[in-house]
């Protein structure tokens, strides 16, 4: 911002009592966005739309039939989802395999989850139960990772 002083002078030419700054119109300037910063923001909004699409979709079938909603939900959507956006990003092979092999094994701690929800979601409550689930959760995973160490995979 320039300052000037009441005479008209920026603020430091001339010896004026009083030096305030004087407030006018503030000009923006467009800032343009370089095109391919406009193709990353478009490729994450799209990649952001379908993700969640995938989640609504879920959700909505299960309102209407729990068994369906869980088939679609235990299907790996958001894993394949992954694999074909690092692949269109032109990700290298062994980057893809990886992130397949690492979730295989990051699931498998996830299980008892699903098993012990239905049976306290009628004694505690939704809140209770979540949270109970979210701990065992991170419970499992931290046991499972010091095993599957053991066997030189290692989660952590």
């Amino acid at each position: 911002m320039a300052y000037q002083t009441q005479s008209g002078l920026p603020k430091g030419q001339g010896r004026i009592a009083h030096q305030q700054p004087l407030v006018t119109q503030v000009a923006y300037n467009r800032v343009d966005i370089h095109p391919l910063n406009r193709r990353i923001m478009l490729w994450l909004i799209t990649k952001y739309g379908l993700t969640a699409a995938v989640i609504v979709l879920v959700s909505e079938v299960a309102k209407r039939s729990d068994r369906l909603g869980a088939l679609i939900a235990s299907l790996p959507l958001v894993t394949v989802l992954t694999l074909i956006w690092l692949y269109v990003e032109k990700q290298p092979a062994d980057k893809i395999a990886n992130h397949a092999w690492y979730t295989f094994w990051y699931v498998v701690p996830t299980l008892p989850m699903f098993l012990v929800f239905p049976a306290l979601l009628p004694r505690c409550g939704f809140w209770l139960t979540l949270l109970v689930c979210v701990v065992l959760t991170m419970l499992c995973f931290g046991l499972f990772a010091l095993v599957v160490r053991r066997m030189g995979i290692h989660l952590l």
